[in-house]
């Protein structure tokens, strides 16, 4: 059954993979992947429970008769709870990330950045998207700051080859941002929950690295363009509860909502409490200031619109199901012992922790970048708390998806709505951020 449900979880990586030319949704697949692992687990129970809990079986019978049904108790209660709390943890936290942003973007609040943008220069503008989105994704979700600025940018930009080079610094800087801060990536708030790192050593460690793997194809890239570029501006349609807020009242709201996020490791320090807690402490405050700010319009027709297309806060719920579904995926593999088995195998043949982060780069160019992660986590759970080994994985795999579009989710998000071929974005940009990356981690191993 260990060997099934292996399979199971290489079959689904694979249609992960694939997912450009399957048209089958990764979530779905992760979703199904852990579900039924999980119930092919629980029913050879007793001989996973024999093997690999033995004492705690034995400490929570109490001297009573073991019955299969006992068995299935205790998994449910001891084993598949402990993994379904991880993988909540990270999804409630991105959950209230994401409608931080989106009451932050409803209200304008990010509206500086279009300032920024009133420009004909090329590299100016690309300086300024790659620039925004680096400092945003590095607060907050790496995805959702993609779907906003690329976004933005189409408004902007009228012409779509000029569109490829812009949109594709912006899924650069997502990513190589979000890489940066335990908040701003998946893997690094897995790290974060999991107790692997400490967000201010692990921000130290992956500063020069993400700093030279954004910058070096963000400045080949400006190479690209010509001097000046074609955009357009129109007025900005009705997007719910904002245009009426003034400069101080949209500062205040930016203050409340990212520097809360700011104040999140300190709370998880002062109180051990789960960082999803703190995020959800932010979100209550700022969306209590958005009703306050608001109140004179929370009955206006107009605030059921929206400026972001539903299509894409679609994206955003299948990027939710899609982490829950690989963390339980992972996670029943690993109650079958099959990542004890592989550690000690990896321990006497490799031994190297740069040869791990080599083939976890390799393994995320086309796997998703977080599904790599996790994977190369779970291997190396003996680790202690802040060892390099964490930051050169979750670093590796973040790269690992800028060289193609499908190794990560901002990457997917750009060509779902940008129309990217695979072809293209490798032969302009993928062997740029090759380099960059490569550089990135050799830095990180001298450093």
């Amino acid at each position: 059954m260990t060997l099934v449900i292996v399979v199971i979880l290489v079959l689904a990586y694979i249609l992960i993979a694939t997912e450009a030319l399957t048209k089958v949704n990764k979530a779905a697949v992760a979703v199904f992947a852990g579900t039924v692992g999980w119930i092919l687990y629980i029913c050879y129970g007793t001989d996973y429970v024999m093997s690999q809990h033995l004492a705690d079986y034995t400490d929570f019978l109490a001297g009573a008769r073991t019955t299969s049904v006992v068995v299935k108790e205790y998994i449910a209660q001891n084993v598949f709870l402990k993994y379904v709390g991880r993988a909540a943890e990270i999804v409630l936290f991105l959950l209230a990330t994401m409608t931080i942003v989106e009451i932050l973007n409803n209200n304008g609040c990010f509206d500086f950045i279009t300032q920024l943008m009133k420009t004909r220069r090329s590299r100016r503008l690309l300086w300024a998207l790659s620039l925004s989105t680096f400092v945003i994704s590095a607060n907050l979700d790496n995805l959702t700051t993609t779907v906003m600025m690329l976004t933005m940018m189409r408004r902007v930009v009228p012409h779509w080859r000029s569109r490829l080079y812009y949109g594709s610094a912006i899924v650069l800087a997502a990513n190589c941002g979000g890489a940066l801060t335990v908040i701003g990536d998946p893997a690094g708030l897995f790290l974060w929950n999991m107790g692997h790192v400490t967000p201010t050593a692990y921000s130290l460690s992956m500063a020069v690295p993400c700093l030279v793997a954004w910058l070096l194809p963000t400045w080949w890239i400006g190479r690209s363009l010509p001097e000046h570029i074609d955009t357009e501006w129109v007025a900005m349609p009705y997007r719910g509860d904002d245009t009426r807020l003034n400069v101080w009242q949209r500062l205040l709201m930016l203050i409340v909502g990212i520097g809360g996020l700011w104040f999140i490791p300190t709370f998880h320090s002062i109180t051990k409490l789960s960082p999803f807690l703190g995020a959800f402490c932010v979100l209550s405050v700022l969306w209590i200031v958005n009703e306050v700010m608001n109140h004179r319009f929370m009955n206006v027709d107009e605030m059921i619109q929206r400026r972001i297309p539903r299509v894409l806060q679609y994206g955003v719920i299948q990027m939710m199901l899609y982490v829950m579904g690989i963390m339980l995926a992972v996670g029943v593999v690993q109650e079958t012992g099959a990542v004890s088995w592989l550690t000690r195998q990896i321990d006497v043949y490799l031994g190297m922790p740069w040869l791990m982060g080599v083939v976890a780069g390799g393994v995320s160019t086309f796997l998703d970048s977080f599904a790599s992660a996790v994977s190369f986590f779970t291997l190396g759970k003996q680790c202690p708390l802040n060892d390099g080994y964490w930051s050169l994985i979750a670093f590796a795999t973040a790269m690992g998806g800028n060289i193609f579009c499908i190794g990560s989710m901002s990457g997917m998000a750009l060509l779902r709505a940008g129309r990217v071929r695979l072809g293209w974005y490798f032969s302009h940009v993928g062997w740029k951020a090759l380099v960059g990356a490569a550089i990135g981690l050799v830095l990180m191993l001298i450093i």
